[in-house]
């Protein structure tokens, strides 16, 4: 699988690069229906591609772009890929997009703000600010260059200083950053955040106390708040009213319980990341594919596929492989990879569509037009678990 698997990145990886990047500084052929209050766009990446429409929009451009930096920084890696040079060029590019978009200002009390506007065009998310940030530390480690260490720590120096609520594990989940206050609009009074064990790697990158033990706080309540097996549906975006639960979300919560074991040594964290990667095995169609909503019972809708929920699955289990040394997940990585590749268009007549892996598939709405929707994290975290599995393994 490992030449095929490889031309299937090079595809994707073109079609961030080439296709969905935003290559201006301010929005041409994009419409924004959010209206995130951005003001400078160059290096952002295209979000959501209705096919039927031939039509460009974004949702929460900041975190998409981080990433995407994560997914084109881990591509580099791979023995003899394609256009190395302008992979890493164009992962530069988000970056900027991301620091354009960071207040920088000792004298701002925003100082350190990413602005990852995202379900309202004028509020800030906790999570997605979280979720800009991993990339960058990928990107560092390629460049050498410490700027973008630098932004992280400033990002995650304001969300402990304004967003999290100290000795708890829970974070506010929305910020206005023009009146300066806290919105929950989720009405939840704050959620655990354990977004790509940011605050962990904060920890390990300053020794910073506050970082360490807001990260712990948030695993000991997920520990307790832990339900079903391997998931949380209590905390949006899953539903406990409708008992449904997000394609991302054991990805979200569970699979940084394996930076924490493998931080802190203790076994009750890797129990919490098997069970999490477990779920996924059930989760998972047999062909490999994912539904936008699994209910408690791992029953589906017919429609609203997310194939983006099926590389965060793969991306998991090879982080537990590495891990653990287990095998347990060989069979499933291997079908959920190729599950992804057969999203992948490879020859279409819409070449907005090249390289592009389907996220989703809309329900019938009494029309023949086309049912394809792409989302740009199907082909982000499609990259990401390709390049994490090639370069894992020794060509076959």
């Amino acid at each position: 699988m490992f030449d095929s698997l490889k031309h299937a990145l090079e595809l994707a990886t073109s079609w961030i690069v080439d296709i969905a990047q935003v290559k201006t500084e301010m929005l041409t052929i994009e419409h924004d229906s959010r209206n995130h209050k951005h003001v400078y766009w160059k290096g952002a990446i295209r979000g959501e591609y209705s096919h039927a429409r031939k039509a460009w929009d974004f949702f929460c451009p900041c975190w998409h772009a981080g990433q995407a930096i994560k997914a084109l920084s881990m591509a580099s890696h791979v023995p003899g890929i394609a256009d190395r040079d302008k992979i890493i060029e164009s992962a530069k590019e988000a970056a900027n997009f991301l620091i354009m978009n960071q207040i920088w200002d000792e004298k701002d009390g925003n100082h350190g703000l990413i602005l990852a506007y995202e379900d309202f065009g004028h509020l800030v998310n906790t999570s997605a600010i979280l979720e800009s940030c991993d990339g960058l530390l990928h990107l560092a480690d390629v460049t050498g260059n410490p700027l973008y260490r630098d932004r992280v720590i400033g990002a995650l120096d304001f969300v402990i200083k304004n967003l999290y609520i100290k000795g708890t594990g829970l974070f506010s989940d929305a910020y206005d950053p023009a009146k300066k206050v806290i919105d929950n609009f989720y009405g939840t009074g704050g959620r655990p955040l354990l977004d790509d064990a940011m605050f962990l790697k904060g920890w390990q990158l300053t020794g910073r106390e506050d970082f360490k033990h807001a990260f712990i706080e948030t695993c000991d309540l997920l520990i307790e708040a832990e339900d079903p097996p391997g998931n949380w549906i209590a905390f949006k975006p899953a539903s406990a009213s409708a008992g449904h639960i997000h394609p991302r979300h054991a990805y979200w919560w569970g699979m940084p319980f394996i930076d924490a074991y493998l931080a802190f040594k203790e076994q009750k964290y890797l129990d919490v990341a098997a069970r999490a990667a477990d779920w996924y095995l059930k989760a998972v169609r047999k062909d490999g594919g994912m539904m936008r909503d699994t209910y408690v019972n791992f029953n589906t809708k017919s429609f609203g596929h997310a194939t983006s929920g099926t590389a965060c699955a793969v991306l998991f289990w090879l982080r537990m492989k590495a891990a653990t040394g287990t095998m347990a997940y060989d069979k499933a990585i291997d079908t959920c990879l190729k599950y992804c590749m057969d999203m992948q268009f490879r020859f279409p007549e819409d070449e907005n569509l090249l390289g592009a892996i389907l996220e989703k598939v809309l329900p019938p709405e009494g029309s023949d037009r086309s049912p394809y929707h792409i989302r740009d994290l199907g082909t982000i975290f499609f990259v990401q678990a390709a390049a994490a599995y090639l370069s894992s393994m020794k060509k076959k």
